[in-house]
């Protein structure tokens, strides 16, 4: 009567953890936006993109993104109605750069991501949204 059927339970097992897989995939991947490319005189590669980590907004450049060779870039964004806000510094110590970072909440929305050099108040390229995301 009780019958050790672990090959059968392995399968159902398997495609629920398929089934729920396919229903969670597309809800993370609408919570991720991808801009489109960096245009600029000196920021002209890769594309930055939008997720959303618990309550946390989060930019992500992408592998083909090349820092500018400037003094200061850094991050900025600007909001949908305009406001510009300068965020966190793109090289840090060594040969390193943020490649990521998390947006504070004040940032209501963000339609652009620029790179802005501080030292030379100069836009070197900016990555646009086809909507605002949140």
């Amino acid at each position: 009567m009780f019958q050790n059927n672990v090959p059968g339970r392995t399968r159902v097992l398997g495609a629920i953890l398929i089934a729920v897989s396919l229903s969670v995939l597309p809800a993370l991947a609408s919570d991720m936006h991808k801009s489109g490319p960096f245009m600029g005189p000196k920021a002209n590669k890769g594309t930055v993109t939008h997720s959303k980590e618990g309550s946390e907004n989060v930019l992500t450049l992408s592998n083909d993104f090349v820092v500018p060779d400037t003094p200061a870039p850094h991050w900025q964004v600007v909001d949908s109605k305009g406001n510009v806000y300068l965020l966190q510094r793109l090289l840090i110590k060594g040969d390193h750069y943020n490649e990521r970072i998390v947006v504070p909440s004040y940032v209501m929305d963000i339609a652009r991501v620029q790179i802005w050099c501080a030292w030379a108040e100069t836009l070197l390229g900016e990555a646009s949204f086809p909507e605002p995301v949140k």
